[in-house]
């Protein structure tokens, strides 16, 4: 069993290199934490937190529209491609089951994304303790935010195995990807802002509105990072909205959405015919 996931991780791994995934997505993560460790750093006296938990705060902005675009951008073809090349029918003739192929390609698709988050956060960490030694209290926050987003990302992987399957086709697949990351990303916030405003402080915004929040993993994953961290909620500037909701709460969804995810990616998956 393990032989044939570390066969189809390799494989994965040298397809994603020879699409430039790797390098896209280091880059990516790389320059655009540059660019907020040095914009997000400004105002570290004003808010009374170190530089590190200023960064975090914007890390925690970034993270929430980049790592599921890159997670879906690599995942989105995992199935249809196949079925497109003709590679799936002689992929299920060998003696492997189609969850290892799935947890193979979710390994590999994983390593990547770890890579390029490691890269990114590590080289605002770098920064901001070179800027200002006391930045190293906030190494507490970052480690959080890191291993929260790879949680972010397997989420979003999941959730393009399953579009990929659905779809059965690449260009279809695409499609859907950017669409559902409109949704969750942009317009779900968005939606959630109208319906608070219209509300005017009534059952909504009281007891609707939080479980919206956390029903949403890319929301539930920005709650629990500031919520977690107190200097990057008086950074971000939104303490008391990220702490009307417990820790424990956004903890859960965050720990349940990549079971969820992949869950339905492996249901959807074994519904496709070779």
């Amino acid at each position: 069993m393990i032989t044939r996931i570390l066969a189809t991780v390799i494989t994965e791994t040298n397809i994603a290199r020879r699409n430039q995934w790797v390098l896209i997505a280091v880059l990516l993560m790389v320059l655009f934490s540059l660019v907020l460790s040095a914009a997000g750093s400004a105002p570290t006296g004003a808010l009374g937190a170190d530089r590190l938990s200023v960064i975090v705060a914007s890390l925690t902005s970034l993270s929430v529209y980049l790592v599921p675009l890159v997670a879906l951008l690599m995942s989105f073809d995992a199935v249809a491609g196949e079925v497109e090349r003709g590679t799936l029918p002689l992929l299920l003739t060998y003696p492997v089951a189609r969850w290892e192929v799935l947890a193979g390609k979710l390994l590999a698709h994983t390593a990547i994304l770890v890579i390029a988050i490691v890269a990114g956060y590590g080289a605002a960490a770098v920064i901001a303790i070179a800027a200002d030694p006391a930045s190293v209290s906030g190494l507490g926050a970052l480690w959080r935010l890191t291993w929260s987003s790879v949680l972010l990302g397997a989420t979003f992987l999941g959730i393009g195995y399953a579009l990929s399957s659905l779809a059965r086709r690449s260009s279809g697949a695409a499609g859907l990807a950017i669409g559902l990351w409109l949704a969750l990303v942009v317009l779900y916030d968005l939606g959630l802002l109208a319906a608070v405003v219209a509300d005017n402080g009534g059952t909504f915004t009281t007891r609707v509105f939080p479980s919206a929040l956390l029903a949403n993993p890319a929301d539930a994953f920005r709650l629990f990072n500031l919520t977690a961290s107190q200097s990057a909620s008086v950074a971000a500037g939104i303490g008391s909205a990220a702490a009307s909701i417990p820790l424990w709460q956004s903890l859960c969804s965050i720990l349940l959405w990549p079971i969820a995810s992949l869950g339905v990616a492996a249901l959807a998956f074994r519904s496709v015919e070779p």
